[in-house]
C-alpha cells in the first residue's frame, strides 16, 4: 500500500452561485445540489423537487455523465465523505452549484470508481469531519481535503476494487430506476382511474368521458361515481403502532426495526408479519409512507396498517394515501418543536370506494407491488454486500489472485 495525500490524487472544482431570481418551473439546465448527493454515498434525484435554471451562466460549470461530484457541506450528518456519479437523465443537463464540489482525478494515480468509495470509508470521514468548521451545518475547504492521509494500493488492484463495487452500486442504480418506473405507472393508473374516474366502463371505454353518471358528493365536495361509497382507512385496516423506543432497536438482528427516518435498524422482536403500509409519526419525516412485505418491529411513533377485511386492498389504500393523506400530514398536524399525527388522521382518511373497480385495480397492481418489494429486499442484499466488501478491499484484507 502506498501512503499518500489526497491532494496528489485529485483536485475540487467549486460550484457556482446560481441566481434564485432565474429559477424556473422547467429548463434543460437542473443545478445538482448538496440533496442530490445520498447518505448512501449515491446520486438522488427527484424530478419534482429538482431546481431549473433558465439564464446563462459559465459553461464550465456544466457537468458530464460520469463526473464525481463530492458535498462541501454536510447538510445531513454523515454527508461529508460521500459523493456521486452524474447520472444520464434524458433531456437534462445537470449544472455544478454552489457548496458541491466537482472531484477531478489524476488518472495516472487512481481510479475513479476507486476513489469514489476511498472517499466514503472510514479513515477519509473522520479527517473530514476533524478539519470541518461550522455549527449547524458544517463545511470542508478542497485544501481540508486535500490534506487527508490515505493509503492506496497500485492502479491495477484499484481498477479491480473500483469495478467490483462499481457494479454492485449500478446494480442497485438499475433496480432504483425499474421500481421507479413500475411506482410511476401504479400511480398514474390510480390518477386516472380514482382521480379522473376514467376507469374503464363495461364496454372497456374511459368512465366519465363516456358518459358514466356522477353525483356530488357532500363530505368530499366533489362528483363520485354514482354508486359509489366514501368510506375511511379505518374500515379496512387495522392501524397500531411499535411499543419500543428508537434507542432500543439493534445493530443487528432478527428482523426490521421501523423509525420515522427512512432508515431501518434490527430488532429480536417480531411485531408483525406480512403486508403494511408504514407511516412515520412523529420527526422530519412525519408522514412519510411506505408499503412493505416483511416481518418487522415497530417504534413507538411509527404507525402500521395491515388488512382487516374480506378482500386484500392494500395496494389501493396505499396509492390513496400517497395522493391524498401524504400531502395533508406532511410536516405533521400537531407539534411545533417536534411536529406529529396522531391516530385519527390516518384512521379517519376518506377513501372513495367501490369494490369491483377496486378489485380490478388491484389485480394489476399486485405484479407491480410484488416487483418492488423484491427489487427493494434485492438492494438490500447488494447494499450489505457492498458493505462488508468495501472495508475489506480497501484495507487489504481481500486480495486478487492472477
Amino acid at each position: 500500500m502506498i501512503k499518500c495525500k489526497l491532494g496528489e490524487l485529485l483536485k475540487i472544482k467549486h460550484g457556482y452561485a446560481f441566481k434564485s431570481e432565474n429559477y424556473v418551473d422547467k429548463s434543460n439546465y437542473a443545478l445538482v445540489t448538496l440533496a442530490n448527493i445520498s447518505e448512501t454515498n449515491n446520486f438522488k434525484f427527484n424530478y419534482e423537487k429538482t431546481t431549473f435554471y433558465g439564464a446563462d451562466f459559465p459553461n464550465e460549470f456544466i457537468l458530464k455523465t460520469g463526473d464525481l461530484i463530492m458535498p462541501l457541506t454536510e447538510q445531513v450528518i454523515g454527508l461529508i465523505g460521500n459523493s456521486a456519479f452524474v447520472p444520464k437523465i434524458n433531456d437534462l443537463t445537470f449544472v455544478l452549484n454552489q457548496r458541491v464540489g466537482k472531484v477531478i482525478y489524476n488518472e495516472n494515480k487512481v481510479n475513479k470508481y476507486y476513489l469514489h468509495y476511498l472517499l466514503a470509508t472510514q479513515i477519509v470521514k473522520e479527517q473530514l469531519e476533524y478539519r470541518a468548521s461550522g455549527t449547524k451545518q458544517r463545511n470542508i475547504s478542497p485544501e481540508n481535503v486535500y490534506d487527508v492521509t490515505v493509503y492506496i494500493p497500485e492502479l491495477e488492484v484499484q481498477n479491480k476494487i473500483g469495478t467490483i463495487l462499481y457494479n454492485i452500486e449500478n446494480k442497485i442504480n438499475n433496480n432504483n430506476k425499474i421500481i421507479a418506473e413500475l411506482e410511476s405507472m401504479a400511480k398514474t393508473i390510480y390518477d386516472y382511474w380514482f382521480l379522473q374516474y376514467e376507469f374503464p366502463n363495461e364496454e372497456g371505454k374511459p368512465y366519465k368521458s363516456s358518459g358514466g353518471k356522477m353525483i356530488y358528493n357532500e363530505e368530499l365536495k366533489k362528483e363520485i361515481p354514482v354508486g359509489w361509497k366514501v368510506k375511511e382507512v379505518q374500515d379496512y385496516c387495522n392501524i397500531f403502532t411499535g411499543k419500543k423506543d428508537v434507542n432500543q432497536a439493534l445493530d443487528k438482528g432478527k428482523y426490521k426495526f421501523f423509525s420515522c427516518s427512512p432508515d431501518y435498524k434490527y430488532s429480536d422482536d417480531k411485531l408483525y408479519e406480512g403486508k403494511a403500509i408504514l407511516i412515520s409519526g412523529n420527526g422530519s419525516y412525519t408522514g412519510r409512507t411506505i408499503f412493505v412485505n416483511d416481518s418487522f418491529d415497530l417504534y413507538q411513533r411509527t404507525y402500521a396498517c395491515t388488512n382487516n377485511y374480506e378482500n386484500d386492498y392494500m395496494e389501493y389504500i396505499y396509492y390513496s394515501m400517497l395522493k391524498l393523506f401524504v400531502p395533508r400530514v406532511s410536516g405533521g398536524t400537531h407539534g411545533s418543536a417536534i411536529p406529529y399525527i396522531v391516530y385519527n388522521d390516518i384512521a379517519k382518511q376518506q377513501i372513495v370506494m367501490d369494490e369491483t373497480i377496486v378489485g380490478k385495480f388491484t389485480n394489476i397492481i399486485k405484479g407491480c407491488s410484488e416487483k418492488i418489494i423484491n427489487l427493494n429486499k434485492e438492494n438490500e442484499e447488494l447494499t450489505k454486500l457492498r458493505d462488508e466488501l468495501l472495508p475489506l478491499l480497501m484495507n487489504g484484507q481481500v486480495s486478487f489472485k492472477n
